[in-house]
């Protein structure tokens, strides 16, 4: 699996773009990256991201309470980390 590093960008711009309008839970996201972009097992990742494999499945089901810290080890590989985003609210 090859990727080029346009391909890259607009893989991690339209995953980071889902996020932002909400149309891409954060498990799914992380998930479509370490799949897509990586290419890497699920404990080939983990060992990258130094968490524990146990984290990162919880992380791509959406289950437990996953903290801060965990979220952003995921995302540093992408040049990515959590933050903080206005609500998009509805003129009707």
């Amino acid at each position: 699996m090859s990727m080029t590093v346009a391909e890259r960008t607009v893989l991690i711009e339209s995953i980071q773009e889902g996020l932002a309008q909400g149309t891409l839970e954060i498990g799914e996201a992380v998930r479509r990256l370490r799949v897509e972009a990586t290419g890497l097992h699920q404990t080939q990742f983990a060992k990258m991201c130094k968490i524990s494999v146990r984290t990162l499945v919880h992380i791509e089901h959406g289950e437990g309470n996953q903290t801060l810290k965990s979220l952003n080890a995921v995302f540093k590989p992408f040049g990515l980390k959590m933050g903080v985003v206005r609500i998009r609210r509805d003129l009707n």
